[in-house]
């Protein structure tokens, strides 16, 4: 693809701050290092060199959306504001072809002494456009933004909400090459973020390439063609939306194994809580009990995984595997594994779950999304209430059912399985998470549309 198909194009751009301990060691730097060149000798440092980016290369071709995930601190708004022009990179290039609008930081370009009529002009002003192109588009403008009366005060009295609109507004009703949005809808309320991502897709259908940052992941794989992992000032993953949040809430989320000396702590600390082996007896007999009931989901859970029907090779794990999800059966209708779903019939998920170290109270969950990556349904058994063991033993065994109507509309769904506990902190700690690991196909639905049966009924009276 020729550079003239690209909006943005990067090539190693890094970012480097010098960080000083006090003031005292920054008047050092100014001085010393001078008067070191002056006598010959080696010049002295007084500061810290901290990479808020580091050889970030990539392409955004023009009329695609691009979304930018990482933790806070990974340098998703250096980047961006390098991209805007407020930013000098300290090493790479930066190839940016066409008019940039940015919503980079609430209230960034306003006057608090002007009304927000007069920052409209400011601010369009700044972006390029004359008196008269604004005045054209300032119904449009007002509109969109929705303030009522407000537009002729100072916009040091506007909320939040109240600035992103206005800010938003002029923004994207001037028609950019590129636009940049950095969180700024995070502020806005449901009815606002609605009209302000139906005015997206109005201008990515125009042309406009679109940086977008947001922490809800939903937004990223609904909204982006392509997505960018950012963590520690580095470039962690560039692609499909969907298998980017999956890197994400692995950073996010994961964990890596537990080594053995903490395991061996942990294992003491709960030795101590177990009072001697009549508790000990106690629980294997509760267990006992809770596995008889089981037995009927515990005949079918023999094998392996992976060498089950609609499983999704394709899936993405992670976790420490203190608990490893082993197996998992599926049945509708008397029909084991079927290859489409029937709907409104009920579908069973059973599950054998393996302890490979202690774990207190368990917690098991699943969710349903769509082929895109758009949760439908998520649940564990803690927001259900229900308790599962208070503490797995190495080799443990625990078996799990999950009874679901088919609610969903004809298409293909997959389902996410996780297995997890709290530390004494109440940090999530993710033993086995499989990520999109079994596919479903819903067979053919003629009573509605769209993504789940809210089970509506149409009623009518004549006279």
């Amino acid at each position: 693809m020729s550079s003239n198909d690209m909006a943005i194009k990067i090539d190693n751009i890094s970012k480097c701050y010098e960080v000083y301990e006090s003031p005292t060691r920054r008047l050092k730097q100014f001085i010393v290092p001078r008067l070191d060149h002056y006598f010959g000798r080696a010049p002295r440092c007084y500061h810290e060199d901290f990479w808020a980016l580091k050889d970030v290369s990539f392409e955004l071709p023009r009329g695609q959306t691009m979304g930018i995930v990482g933790r806070n601190g990974s340098g998703k708004s250096t980047l961006l504001q390098i991209i805007a022009g407020t930013l000098s990179p300290t090493e790479g290039h930066v190839q940016v072809n066409g008019r940039v609008a940015a919503l980079l930081e609430l209230g960034a370009g306003f006057n608090n002494d002007f009304t927000g009529r007069e920052n409209v002009y400011l601010n369009a002003s700044l972006l390029g456009l004359s008196r008269d192109e604004t005045d054209e588009k300032l119904d449009d403008i007002l509109s969109f933004a929705d303030i009522g009366r407000f537009i002729d005060s100072p916009v040091r009295s506007f909320s939040s909400g109240m600035l992103v609109r206005l800010a938003f507004a002029v923004q994207a009703q001037i028609d950019p090459d590129i636009l940049i949005v950095d969180e700024a809808l995070a502020v806005g309320d449901a009815r606002f973020q609605a009209k302000c991502f139906a005015r997206l897709k109005k201008l990515k259908q125009n042309g406009t390439s679109i940086l977008f940052v947001s922490h809800a992941t939903e937004q990223i794989v609904t909204h982006c063609d392509q997505a960018m992992l950012l963590d520690g000032g580095e470039m962690k993953g560039n692609g499909a939306p969907r298998d980017i949040v999956n890197r994400y809430l692995d950073i996010l989320f994961g964990k890596q194994k537990i080594q053995n000396s903490e395991r061996q702590d942990m294992d003491e600390q709960i030795d101590l809580a177990i009072e001697g082996e009549e508790n000990r007896a106690i629980r294997e007999t509760e267990a006992g009990a809770d596995r008889t009931e089981a037995d009927d989901v515990a005949g079918h859970l023999n094998g392996v995984y992976a060498e089950r029907p609609n499983y999704n090779p394709s899936e993405y794990r992670w976790g420490d595997l203190a608990a490893e999800i082993v197996d998992y059966h599926l049945c509708q209708a008397g029909e084991r594994y079927p290859s489409s779903l029937i709907p409104h019939k009920n579908l069973v998920f059973s599950f054998r779950i393996k302890f490979h170290a202690t774990v207190v109270r368990p917690i098991f969950g699943f969710a349903v999304k769509t082929k895109e990556g758009v949760t439908i349904y998520n649940t564990n058994s803690e927001w259900q209430s229900v308790a599962l063991l208070e503490l797995a033993q190495p080799n443990d065994d625990m078996f799990v059912s999950v009874t679901m109507p088919v609610m969903l509309y004809e298409g293909d769904y997959f389902i996410s399985v996780g297995i997890s506990s709290s530390s004494t902190e109440g940090e999530v700690i993710p033993h086995d998470r499989r990520y999109d690991s079994i596919h479903l196909t819903v067979g053919s639905v003629t009573s509605f549309t769209g993504l789940a049966d809210l089970n509506a009924s149409i009623k009518f009276e004549t006279n």
